[in-house]
């Protein structure tokens, strides 16, 4: 299930990163990944490589405090050649290394591009974080913030800046609101409510369309970075 999910980038709303290498030529298009502890953002990931990686040059870093645990479970799946994922420990809250301090993640960025060659699409997934987490747009050209239903079906009406002002968000684990308890119309309804024309996409990994509707968010970014660029 899905609201709006065809809401196409917007660059002069979302980045203000230069989209070209000191050479001239297009660098890849940023997205971040943030939500919470558990939220999902690392199925989500390996999801849509799996989804992207015939179509597209793409590649991943992930972040964690003290481990590589994330990129590691990409790495165990083989989700994409090894080359192409990596890991900043960031050794603090993990938004310190998405929104305010921002180097780490850059530079893993760009060595991605300088070692595998030019790239589409990298995917930059936040640590673990509250729903203040958000991406500096010096580092990720559109956001997907990433909660679900075990969370409670009022985490959509609390807000935080990632609810209410990442380009995605994703409602996930939607197979599991009847074990939960989570009134799935609700949560859809208050997300609506906090993001006006935003897109939202409810999402379950595990059946019915799966991350298709999330691909097809991120294919349509690519076409619209590739114009702007």
């Amino acid at each position: 299930m899905h609201l709006d999910h065809d809401t196409p980038f917007q660059p002069h709303h979302t980045h203000s990163a230069d989209p070209h290498r000191p050479d001239g030529t297009r660098r890849a298009l940023r997205i971040g990944l943030g939500g919470p502890v558990g939220s999902g953002k690392t199925a989500t990931v390996a999801a849509l490589c799996r989804a992207l990686r015939d179509s597209y040059a793409l590649a991943v870093v992930t972040n964690d405090i003290y481990t590589r645990e994330d990129a590691e479970f990409l790495l165990r799946e083989a989700v994409l050649p090894p080359e192409r994922i990596t890991a900043v420990e960031t050794g603090a809250c993990p938004h310190t290394a998405i929104r305010d301090d921002i180097s780490a993640n850059l530079e893993a960025v760009e060595d991605l591009e300088e070692s595998v060659g030019p790239l589409d699409l990298v995917l930059v997934e936040s640590g673990g974080d509250n729903l203040t987490a958000t991406f500096s747009k010096g580092l990720a050209d559109a956001q997907i913030f990433v909660i679900d239903v075990a969370g409670g079906d009022d985490i959509p009406r609390k807000g935080g800046p990632g609810v209410t002002t990442a380009d995605l968000l994703v409602v996930n684990k939607t197979d599991l609101a009847v074990h939960v308890g989570s009134d799935l119309a609700r949560m859809a309804a208050d997300a609506k409510e906090q993001r006006g024309e935003l897109p939202v996409i409810l999402q379950s990994l595990r059946s019915g369309e799966g991350v298709g509707p999330v691909a097809a968010w991120v294919r349509e970014q690519l076409t619209a970075w590739r114009a702007t660029a």
